[in-house]
């Protein structure tokens, strides 16, 4: 392994490099995924019951290729989740995936997804939900080479801070240097709507529950476009939430 990264490399900056030393010298190369031309690939990545977590993965589309990447991020202490993604021709990458913390968890997601043939397509939509003292951060930068036109990727980051003490850290970044390209980024940090709160209540669900059905509806959307009966992440969600909130 090299030796353990510092605050000062820019996706490490939000770390928390006490827990990533704890298992650092564990840690093998990053897993590594090629999809071949048109080849289709799902994978749904659950969290374990390790206070520290970690998952490096490198995927890598041929021509025409396609992966779509299902995460849940709930780690009680330390949990990262880093891709490096490379999209050939007419590829197309996915990303939905969730922080949800309490207590003082750090929670990240950091991505590069390099575009470096024509007409591929990415998106990558990520939720947090953070209470007590949790961090949950999103750093994603899209790279697209110069020879990569008609790219179209996007990113979608919300935040829902449910205490004063949580904090979101969100950095989409878009380093373009095609120039037929469709790219889009959006980034929000906010907490819970007190009306539509008030609007649970008035219809006879108690705090605690009115709060769980709004974060369910923030955060369960993401598993909508699951291929199959494999919807062990929305109920590993369901509960995670529940712990937040």
């Amino acid at each position: 392994m090299t030796a353990l990264p510092t605050r000062k490399l820019e996706a490490y900056r939000y770390a928390d490099i006490d827990a990533l030393a704890s298992v650092w010298s564990a840690l093998a190369p990053p897993e590594r995924i090629d999809i071949a031309a048109q080849q289709s690939v799902q994978q749904i990545w659950l969290p374990s019951e390790d206070a520290v977590q970690v998952r490096r993965a490198e995927i890598v589309l041929a021509e025409g290729g396609s992966a779509h990447i299902f995460a849940l991020n709930t780690a009680a202490e330390y949990g990262r989740i880093e891709l490096d993604v490379t999209l050939a021709d007419g590829a197309d990458f996915a990303l939905n995936a969730a922080n949800i913390g309490a207590g003082s968890s750090n929670l990240e997601i950091v991505t590069t997804v390099r575009h470096i043939g024509v007409a591929a397509t990415s998106r990558q939509t990520v939720r947090s939900v953070l209470g007590g003292k949790a961090v949950g951060t999103y750093l994603g930068k899209v790279a697209v080479a110069r020879d990569a036109q008609r790219t179209d990727s996007e990113q979608s980051v919300k935040a829902m801070l449910l205490t004063r003490g949580a904090m979101a850290n969100c950095k989409p970044e878009l380093e373009i240097f095609a120039d037929d390209v469709k790219c889009a980024h959006g980034a929000s940090v906010g907490e819970l709507d007190a009306d539509m709160l008030f609007y649970a209540a008035s219809r006879g669900l108690d705090p605690a529950s009115a709060r769980a059905l709004l974060l369910e509806g923030f955060v369960m959307g993401l598993w909508d476009s699951i291929q199959g009966d494999d919807r062990g992440i929305a109920d590993a969600a369901r509960s995670a939430l529940r712990a937040a909130a």
